[in-house]
């Protein structure tokens, strides 16, 4: 990753200037200015070469305005910031949706805006008067060489592999009528890797994240994945059923994040949630495992550090622009099994007097057998499947938090500890709960890439996980 700022466009402002621009333009009750500076460096690759590369730069912007309780926000681009002018034209539309919000009443999230008081001395607090960061594609000096060296090999085992790897690295800068000033800097890297036989009949895939492909190759990826082509040398049609199924970390990602999306304590105090207990209230308290699995949020942790400030462009019942500049703490969902929080804005956390729980852009799950592998799980199940990644996740019923999806490049059958052969597709119906209730042995947690959610989110540790009684609910002709 660089250090040396990106050349600003031709006429764009800097993002400082653009938040003073803005905030000296408002005419609001109170206004929130975030800008995003982003550079991205990216290489595609197919059929054992490489096809595209470059590296983009973005600038995104937008403004909160406050008015009579209400709030309106107004998304802007790098065009939008090419002079004061412009900048004011974008505040004024802001401000117009925030006088047409009031008029339907005050915003049940409404809060007095976040000020520095309320901020202190944490993280993202320094630096508000620094330039953006970049990246380059030096970012892949490990990489590339790996990558050719992959394509021989594969060539040479009459393989073809597909995939990109994605680095970017954005700058956030926030400020406030309330005088809060804050920068953060995110790297964001991910690395997806699809290998195939000759004929196109055989397919695995694989992914990892990392916030600076220091130490990351291609070379083992492309060696489990060549090895999972192995096994599909042999095939199995199987029906329909409730298999003891293993999840590797990544698929376990895909159903913890969901689980975290829908995690909203309002939601759940109003009775639209999985969290609605019988009767009113929510499920705070109950226990889901009695393994000491516990599931959070934590911007500091090791290798997973994300933003310790909200930056929302509009509100929900997880994330409020009225908390925008918040810190980010510790968040834990499950602790030791039992469901311990839910996510509140501190406006449904003052509604419910309960904890001001912001959500952060991290997850993690943890409690299991440490260095316990997948490998070490699979060795344990009698009859079952292997699930290897999943795509495709939606939602069916929100008070169960019940979700159906579909399996994708390799569903491979476990007999005595060992994988014999591959298996169809499945579409499966399960609720991100039931994975945890129904886990019968949980690994190691480590750094895993949801396939499903890359695009959104990256930051994950999980373990791999063994489901008792996974719904395959039909067979799928995906391929």
């Amino acid at each position: 990753m660089s250090t040396a700022p990106p050349a600003a466009p031709d006429g764009i402002l800097a993002p400082q200037e653009i938040v003073d621009a803005a905030l000296a333009a408002s005419r609001a009750d109170g206004c929130v200015v975030v800008v995003e500076s982003a550079t991205e460096a990216n290489v595609r690759w197919a059929n054992n070469t490489v096809t595209t590369n470059g590296v983009a730069r973005t600038l995104s912007w937008f403004v909160v305005s406050i008015a009579d309780g209400a709030a309106g926000a107004v998304n802007a681009s790098a065009a939008s910031a090419d002079s004061v002018s412009s900048v004011g034209d974008v505040v004024r539309a802001s401000h117009q949706a925030a006088r047409a919000a009031a008029a339907s009443g005050r915003a049940k999230d409404a809060q007095p805006l976040v000020g520095p008081d309320d901020v202190g001395s944490g993280a993202g607090s320094d630096g508000f008067d620094d330039p953006p960061v970049s990246t380059s594609f030096d970012v892949y000096r490990e990489l590339l060489p790996s990558l050719r060296a992959a394509f021989a090999d594969a060539r040479s085992g009459d393989r073809i592999l597909y995939g990109f790897a994605r680095h970017e690295v954005s700058t956030t800068h926030l400020g406030s009528s309330t005088g809060l000033r804050l920068r953060w800097v995110q790297p964001t890297g991910t690395l997806e890797l699809n290998a195939k036989s000759a004929d196109l009949r055989r397919s695995s895939w694989g992914g990892l994240s990392t916030p600076d492909f220091r130490g990351v190759t291609v070379g083992g990826l492309a060696a489990s994945l060549a090895r999972r082509l192995d096994w599909a040398q042999r095939t199995v049609e199987l029906p329909a059923g409730r298999y003891d199924t293993v999840l590797p970390p990544t698929a376990v990602a895909d159903f913890m994040i969901s689980l975290a999306w829908h995690a909203g304590a309002r939601a759940a105090h109003e009775g639209r949630s999985a969290f609605s207990a019988p009767g009113g209230g929510t499920r705070v308290g109950e226990r889901l495992t009695d393994r000491a699995l516990t599931l959070f949020s934590d911007p500091a942790a090791p290798g997973m550090r994300s933003s310790p400030f909200i930056a929302a462009a509009h509100s929900s019942d997880e994330v409020s622009v009225f908390d925008d500049g918040a810190a980010i703490g510790r968040v834990e969902l499950v602790t030791d099994g039992v469901i311990s929080s839910l996510l509140h804005t501190r406006g449904s956390a003052a509604e419910y007097s309960e904890p001001f729980t912001p959500s952060g852009d991290n997850l993690l799950l943890t409690g299991g057998d440490a260095g316990r592998s997948t490998e070490d799980l699979l060795a344990g199940v009698r009859r079952g499947l292997l699930v290897t990644s999943q795509w495709y996740l939606r939602e069916v019923d929100p008070m169960t938090m019940l979700l159906t999806g579909l399996t994708r490049d390799g569903v491979f059958l476990v007999e005595n500890g060992e994988i014999t052969a591959a298996v169809n597709n499945f579409r499966f119906n399960m609720s991100p709960l039931d994975v945890l209730r129904q886990a019968v042995d949980v690994g190691g947690s480590v750094p895993a890439l949801s396939r499903e959610w890359s695009d959104w989110f990256t930051r994950c540790v999980m373990p791999p996980v063994v489901v008792d009684g996974f719904n395959m609910s039909s067979v799928s002709q995906a391929q």
